[in-house]
C-alpha cells in the first residue's frame, strides 16, 4: 500500500510509474501549503489556482527531488514561489493601470465590494478586514511573504531563509520594515482599544 510508504520511497513509485502515489503524496502536504497561498495572495480562488499549478509543476520537476528536505517542504517552495511571481506580476498589472490613469486613459474600476447592505456591525467587520488585508496587500511580494510566513505561521527566521532563498540577515530586515509599514496604515485599528474593532490575533503579532 503506497499510503504506508515514506515520501521518499512515495516519489520513487511514482518515477517508477505508480502515479497513484503522487496523490497520496498531495494529500499529506497540501493541507500545509494552502493556508499559506490564501494568506499570500488574499484570495481563496487564487490560492487554489496557485496550489494546482504548483502540484503539477512538482509533478513534472520531480526527477529533481533529491530528498534533502521534506517532500512537503519541497512543495511549499514551489508554490510560494508560483505565488510570489503571481503578487508580481499582480503589482505590475497595478502599475501599468495607474500609466494608463495619468495618461488620460480610463481604468478600469475594481468590482465594487462595500458591505453597505448589510448590518452596521457585519458593515464595520467588513471595513476593518478590508483595511488589514489592504495594508498587506500595500506590502511589496517579498516583504508580505516574510510577514505571512513569520507572524501568521510562526515559521523560525532560518526556515523563512530557507524558503525564499535569502540570508537570516535580509530576513530580518525585510520583516522589519514590513511591520513599520503596517504600523503606519493599521495604528488607528489598533489603537482603538473596543472589543467591536479588534482585529485578528496574527495582525496584532505582526504590530507588536
Amino acid at each position: 500500500m503506497t499510503r504506508n510508504l515514506d515520501d521518499f520511497s512515495l516519489v520513487e513509485a511514482c518515477r517508477a510509474g505508480r502515479s497513484e502515489a503522487y496523490g497520496v503524496l498531495v494529500g499529506r502536504c497540501q493541507g500545509r501549503i494552502y493556508p499559506m497561498l490564501v494568506r499570500l495572495l488574499g484570495s481563496a480562488e487564487d490560492a487554489q489556482d496557485v496550489l494546482q499549478d504548483a502540484f503539477l509543476r512538482g509533478f513534472e520537476k520531480l526527477g529533481q527531488y533529491q530528498g534533502e528536505s521534506s517532500f512537503s517542504t519541497w512543495m511549499y517552495r514551489i508554490a510560494l514561489n508560483l505565488a510570489m511571481s503571481r503578487l508580481r506580476k499582480r503589482k505590475m498589472r497595478r502599475v501599468l493601470r495607474l500609466l494608463d490613469t495619468r495618461r488620460g486613459r480610463p481604468a478600469v474600476d475594481p468590482p465594487d465590494e462595500s458591505p453597505a447592505s448589510v448590518p452596521s456591525h457585519a458593515a464595520e467587520q467588513a471595513e476593518r478586514e478590508a483595511l488589514v488585508e489592504a495594508a498587506l496587500e500595500s506590502l511589496e511580494p517579498e516583504h508580505r511573504a516574510v510577514v505571512i510566513l513569520k507572524d501568521f505561521e510562526g515559521r523560525r527566521y532560518d526556515e523563512i531563509g530557507d524558503l525564499l532563498g535569502i540570508p537570516v540577515g535580509t530576513v530580518r530586515s525585510r520583516l522589519h520594515r514590513a511591520r513599520q509599514q503596517l504600523r503606519r496604515r493599521l495604528r488607528p485599528l489598533v489603537d482603538d482599544e473596543s472589543p467591536a474593532h479588534s482585529i485578528h490575533p496574527d495582525v496584532e503579532q505582526a504590530l507588536s
